[in-house]
Order: C-alpha cells, then structure tokens, then sequence
C-alpha cells in the first residue's frame, strides 16, 4: 500500500481541479484496503447547484457506486480539509475505517477543530482519524484561491 502521503497528493490533485472550476479548492479521495483508489472528486455545490456537492460527499458517492454499495468498511477517505458536519455524517453512515485529512478547519470543522464529532459515544461506528497530512499543501492552495478571488473583488 502506498503512503499516506501519495494519496493525499491526489487528493490536492482534486483541489486543484475544483479551483480551476473556480470552486473552494477541496478535493477526496476514496482508498480500499488494497491501496485502490475507487472515488475521486473534488468540491462542486456551485457548479452543481447542489448544497451537497462536497468534495468527500462527491467521492464516497463515486466509491459505493463502484463497490455497489454503500458501505465502505474497509476504505480510507484521505481530504484536504477537516470535514465539516454533513460530511462527517456521511463517513459514519458509510463506515469508513479511517480518515486522514489535510489542514484543520478553525470555523466549521467537525472532526477535531470545532468539535469532535466521530468521537461521539452514541454512534455505532468508530473511525480512526490522522489530521495534518500535507496540511500546508493544502492551506497554501486555499489561500491562493481566496487571495486571487479577493483581488478580483477589488479590481
């Protein structure tokens, strides 16, 4: 199996992909237990009028289609920023094994940031949670798009 590392570069690789759609640079990826990579996105709510459109909502749906089914117990979901509530729910419905995100999300973040919430006790589902892999990557992506949007504001 590749490092944790590798995939989370593909995940960057996605974030780069939504900036490019001019969406917020967040970007999934969704590894099985034998180090395949079965669902990819990136963050599209814009592009698809869709409130869901989240990058991890996005690649989860891509992974339980091509397992055929919505359980993904043996899966990682790597993601360049810590999930917010929504997302987080989804990962426990799926039961995920792990989550490994990137940079931590100060204001809506539900994994460790804000509050804790896959840690809670009366969910039937734990999952094992690694932050900070290539957190500056994905920080310094997010700034830029944000800077570049600010300065369009202003010119």
């Amino acid at each position: 199996m590749r490092s944790d590392e590798f995939y989370m570069h593909r995940a960057l690789d996605q974030a780069h992909l939504a900036a490019a759609m001019d969406e917020v640079p967040v970007g999934a990826v969704v590894v099985d237990a034998e180090g395949r990579i079965i669902g990819e996105a990136g963050n599209a709510p814009v592009s698809s009028c869709d409130p869901s459109g989240h990058a991890e909502i996005r690649a989860l749906r891509a992974a339980a289609l091509q397992q055929g089914n919505y359980r993904l117990a043996d899966c990682t979901l790597f993601v360049t920023l810590e999930p917010c509530m929504m997302c987080a729910g989804a990962m426990v419905h799926a039961r995920l094994r792990r989550l490994v995100y990137a940079a931590a999300e100060p204001r809506t973040g539900m994994v460790e940031s804000k509050a804790n919430l896959l840690a809670q006790p009366w969910f039937n589902h734990a999952i094992e949670v690694e932050g900070g892999v290539l957190a500056a990557a994905s920080r310094k992506c997010l700034k830029a798009f944000f800077a570049a949007r600010r300065d369009a504001a202003d010119g």
